[in-house]
């Protein structure tokens, strides 16, 4: 693609190339987000009481250790997304850590109102698989792009798919009557 002349056409090109890209790497924040509810680091944060350094958080955090040096690009992610923000350790300390934010309680375990299995079921393979069929969908006779993903409906999969099964039934996912 040639470049247009003249300043303002290249930064309205580079806005776009922008704009297309974050869409391209969207699927990372869902990802990332997935990965820290997955691995309790909300929890484990929260179970803390006050802000993390990152060496405390490799210290307790359920990983092979040799993977440390990707636990900040990870949580630099869920900072950027507002689920973590770095604070002080403690009053008179210049030392930060990270601390959980108002959006995080929602994603806790033991939090009443948490959408954590919501967001582990919405962002699971099976439920996510659909979405890659959606062109195919549009072609085809099918009636559900879950159909044409799976070669069979949502509840008809769901009871030979025990994971399904577990996340409609245990959480209610697709009750009306909530």
């Amino acid at each position: 693609m040639a470049l247009p002349h003249g300043g303002e056409k290249s930064t309205e090109l580079l806005n776009a190339q922008a704009h297309v890209w974050n869409h391209i790497f969207n699927f990372i924040n869902s990802m990332s987000l997935k990965c820290g509810v997955q691995l309790g680091i909300l929890d484990i944060i929260h179970k803390h009481g006050k802000p993390m350094t990152l060496a405390e958080l490799v210290e307790v955090f359920p990983m092979n250790k040799a993977k440390a040096q990707s636990v900040p690009r990870l949580m630099l992610i869920l900072i950027h997304l507002g689920f973590f923000m770095k604070a002080k350790i403690s009053k008179g300390e210049e030392e930060t850590g990270h601390w959980i934010t108002p959006a995080s309680h929602l994603l806790l375990k033991d939090e009443p109102l948490s959408v954590a299995p919501f967001l582990l079921a919405m962002l699971d393979p099976v439920l996510t698989e659909p979405w890659h069929h959606l062109s195919a969908w549009f072609e085809n006779e099918n009636s559900t792009t879950f159909d044409t993903a799976h070669g069979r409906m949502l509840w008809e999969h769901a009871g030979q798919e025990p994971r399904l099964n577990f996340y409609i039934y245990k959480y209610d996912l697709f009750s009306t009557t909530k």
